[in-house]
Formats: C-alpha cells, structure tokens, sequence
C-alpha cells in the first residue's frame, strides 16, 4: 500500500478498519491520518507503542517483491515492518487481556519523513495529548534488534553576508559577501564537536554545511551571501545550548536565522522500565545517531526507545529490505515484555 508522506489516508483506512475487527475491546480512535488504538485494563503502568505511516517519495523500488524470507520494496525497513509487529500485537493483547502486564497504546501516525509542522504525533501531542501518554514509548524505527537510546538532537542555522556590488575588473571598489561567508565556511570545516559520553553512550555530534548561495552575474562582486549549517548534539546540551556555540561560528554574519531545531533525548537507561527491557532480553544498547520522535516523548517527560525491525543503514535506499527473521525477533521480544507472548 503506496504511503509516501501527505498520501498516507488509504494506508491509514487499512490499519483503522483491520483492528477494529481484529482487536476487539480496544478503543480505534483516528485523527487525521492518525490511529490510535487503545487498551483500558486498569493496568498500573501504560507502555505507548509507535510507528509513522509514511514513507520516502519511491527510488525504483515501488514495486515490493518476496524473495524467500526477504521482503524487498519502498519503506520495508523504514518503517512498515515496525507497522506490521504493531499490529499483530494490539490483535494479541486484544486476544489476552488478562495476560497484558501493561495497559498498551498503538499510535500509527502521519508525516514523520517532512517537516515538523505535519508530524502526525506532534498534532496529537497538541489536541489530543490524552491519547499519547504513558510511562514508557516504543517508537519501532528500524534498529535491527538493537535498542538505540535517546537521540541527537538537531538545529539548522543560516548565516547571511552583506557586501557591496562592483565590476570585477575593480573589485576594490566593493565587497565580496562570499569572500566574507568563507571564513565562516573554514571555520566550520575546522570544527569537530567530538564525542560526548551520556550514560556511558557514546554520542557522536557532527557539524556539516548544507547550502551555500550567493553570486550576481560573472562579471558583479557579490553583495549577498548564505551559508546554511546543520548541527547535531548529544543529549548532554540543551537546544538553547546547541544554539549558542553554533551562533558563535557566524560572529561576523550580518544576520543568523534559526531555520529549525529540535532537542534532543535522554537515553534513559536508568528507569525501570528500559531496565527491564533491555536486561531482560539482553538486548545490545547503542546511541541514536540521528533524530525521531523519541525526542518529542522526552519533552513531554516519557521515557522513549528506539527498537524495531529492518536495518536503518538501508533506510530511505533503493535497496530497502526487511527479514522474517527480523520481525520474528522483535515481535517476540516486545509480545513477551507485554506479557502477551
């Protein structure tokens, strides 16, 4: 079923209409887009299960072909086989509530893969805040059995150069705004944010320029000049903190625009209920390298992981795939911590 991000209704009908006959006792309830599939057992704890509905626009790879236990096709990894073990598992607790360890939500949103600003679960988290709490999230991100703690955090930041125009046959009589944007870009190049240690995690930040733009004609100094960068950072620094050391590199910027951020999370390795997780079923523990919404639980003070199916090194390729034995594994993992497995 074709999801690419802003076309992810038909996918979304699919799953609504399959749990409301599949999972009977749990509440289905959609917004948008988003399904949220609910139990109400009276349990002391709730563990929040998610998955994004959609995918990358295709590569090549629209068409899913089987090839043994391998499923090849757009979005297997990333993240349809995460929505596949979400699924069978809200028709299990729904088939042994008097098993669950947990009451359990299932949220299956929208618009993870574009901009902020339609993220299905950012929309919950404002009108329907209610639907989204718990005392742990599960975001099924591919992760290939491993679970992947916390997240970078991510800000992108523009810098914007004024000179003045001339001829190039007297450039002193003007000034070159990209001649001036490049001690920025050195300065970039340079800089190695390292390694930051956060529960014994090592969180690799980066700092890479993303755009450059400027320039009239051939023969016109320039009298504008952008240089855009992205920076990711541990959970160590706070976004505001994130923000500072990143401003700095543009001292001698006319104007610093702050294109978007995000925080970053926790890993959380000390609560309960991640303990358990991840001693339990022995599961290898790294960082995320990377940004998802584990981030958007944290702020709203929920512990989240990342675990699920599918190799995210082939996320967002042509050559995505997922194994059974992939979805066997994690499905088995997370049934047996509900209690349902």
């Amino acid at each position: 079923m074709p999801s690419v991000s802003r076309d992810e209704a038909a996918l979304a009908t699919i799953i609504e209409e399959r749990l409301r006959v599949g999972a009977p006792g749990l509440t289905v309830e959609r917004v948008g887009d988003n399904i949220v599939v609910r139990t109400d057992l009276g349990r002391d704890q709730r563990v929040v299960l998610g998955g994004h509905l959609d995918t990358v626009p295709p590569n090549g790879n629209q068409t899913p072909r089987r090839d043994g236990d391998t499923l090849h096709g757009l979005g297997t990894t990333d993240m349809k086989g995460g929505l596949a073990v979400m699924a069978v598992l809200a028709e299990a607790v729904a088939a042994n509530p008097d098993q669950a360890r947990f009451d359990a939500t299932f949220v299956f949103y929208a618009a993870e893969e574009i901009a902020e600003q339609f993220n299905g679960l950012r929309v919950l988290f404002e009108t329907r805040p209610e639907l989204v709490r718990g005392d742990l999230a599960i975001l099924l991100e591919p992760t290939e059995g491993w679970v992947e703690a916390g997240c970078q955090g991510t800000l992108t930041m523009r810098g914007t150069y004024r000179g003045e125009r001339a001829h190039t046959a007297r450039p002193w009589m003007g000034s070159n705004a990209i001649h001036r944007l490049s001690r920025a870009l050195a300065t970039v190049e340079q800089t190695d944010p390292g390694t930051v240690d956060v529960d014994g995690l090592p969180f690799r930040q980066s700092l890479q320029a993303v755009g450059i733009d400027g320039g009239v004609a051939n023969n016109v100094v320039p009298d504008l000049a952008t240089l855009t960068v992205n920076r990711r950072f541990a959970p160590r620094l706070s976004l505001a903190e994130a923000e500072a050391e990143t401003r700095a590199l543009f001292a001698d910027a006319d104007e610093i625009e702050v294109l978007n951020g995000s925080s970053a999370a926790p890993p959380n390795l000390w609560n309960p209920l991640v303990a358990e997780l991840v001693g339990t079923f022995d599961l290898g523990v790294r960082p995320k390298l990377g940004w998802t919404d584990v981030a958007r639980f944290a702020a709203h003070g929920i512990p989240a992981l990342n675990f699920g199916p599918g190799d995210p090194t082939i996320a967002h390729t042509a050559e995505e795939f997922v194994t059974r034995e992939s979805l066997d594994g994690c499905h088995a993992v997370l049934a047996r911590f509900l209690g349902v497995g």
